[in-house]
């Protein structure tokens, strides 16, 4: 099949990328991660042993107001929490650290450090540089997670060759920013799946082969939004089985993990009276009465007292 040149190039380039990337690139278990940051953050249950020192640290702490300090324990505890964390992201922000420092010392109360008001400043600190460890660790082995090996120094545009310049992370709900490729897989491999999908789309009631291809070729399409921006029109004409209407709720819910009809009704829920209250013309005063009993309970009251009696009478217009 011929490759027009716009879809050469981005195919040039993500292989390069890929295949210099592919001996380093561990391959997880589970290529995806499967769900979006708890809220709220549950701290996990630690090893028996460093359950037992909390629990008797607790009730010191209950009994004398005596905080915990052991940092042998507290190293433990974050190798613990640096596990979780990562298995919903690669690059917590503030607020999800947080979250994390507030969870832990809810849960073990002598973990509340003096010096801060709520004890929780020394927590996200540590917490903080233990990803960031955690991060450099990954990427000092022969094998690393794509997510991090693409912020690495070779991997920047000269003129962003800065460690805190340009870094590729999940911006808004990304749950799969940048994932492994499935096991058994490289960008090769990926890549000719990539050409037998644009072959599939000319063919008739094929939807399953077309999703089953969509849903493996996932991790090479986020290589390339990720690491080379293309531009719509490139996209499309590399993935034109992307801009349907099944697949792009499918990318929606492979990036969020959330189904993308559901969150839209949920949200316009949300924004549906406001946007109607600001209707204006004759149309805004007709309903303004009717959104005003809504609001009010009283004034459902015998709204809801006569639907029961006249159910049968109702009809949707």
């Amino acid at each position: 099949m011929d490759i027009c040149p716009a879809d050469h190039d981005a195919s040039s380039e993500v292989s390069n990328y890929a295949s210099s990337s592919s001996s380093d690139t561990i391959i997880l278990p589970d290529s995806c991660r499967s769900a979006a940051w708890p809220v709220p953050f549950q701290v996990p249950e630690f090893s028996p042993d460093l359950e037992l020192i909390l629990a008797e640290a607790n009730n010191s702490y209950d009994a004398t107001g005596r905080h915990f300090m052991d940092a042998s324990v507290k190293s433990a505890i974050m190798q613990e929490l640096a596990k979780v964390i990562f298995s919903y992201t690669a690059y917590p922000t503030n607020q999800q650290i947080l979250s994390v420092a507030e969870a832990l010392v809810s849960k073990f109360p002598c973990l509340r450090e003096p010096g801060s008001s709520a004890g929780l400043y020394g927590w996200q600190q540590r917490i903080k540089n233990k990803m960031h460890n955690y991060r450099a660790k990954l990427r000092s082995r022969k094998y690393s997670y794509p997510e991090i090996e693409i912020n690495t120094l070779k991997r920047k545009h000269p003129g962003d060759a800065v460690p805190s310049k340009n870094i590729k992370k999940p911006q808004k709900a990304e749950v799969n920013y940048l994932p492994p490729h499935p096991t058994g897989e490289s960008q090769e491999t990926l890549e000719k799946e990539r050409l037998e999908l644009i072959f599939e789309i000319t063919k008739k009631n094929n939807a399953k082969i077309i999703a089953d291809k969509m849903n493996k070729t996932f991790s090479s399409r986020r290589v390339e939004v990720v690491s080379l921006s293309p531009s719509v029109g490139v996209f499309k004409e590399r993935w034109p089985a992307l801009f349907t209407e099944a697949q792009i709720k499918e990318e929606f819910r492979r990036i969020t993990t959330v189904s993308l009809e559901e969150t839209f009704t949920r949200k316009l829920d949300e924004y549906t009276p406001g946007l109607v209250r600001a209707k204006g013309g004759a149309a805004g005063c007709k309903m303004r009465p009717l959104l005003d009993t809504l609001n009010d309970p009283k004034g459902l009251a015998p709204i809801l007292g006569n639907a029961g009696e006249h159910e049968n009478d109702c009809i949707i217009k």
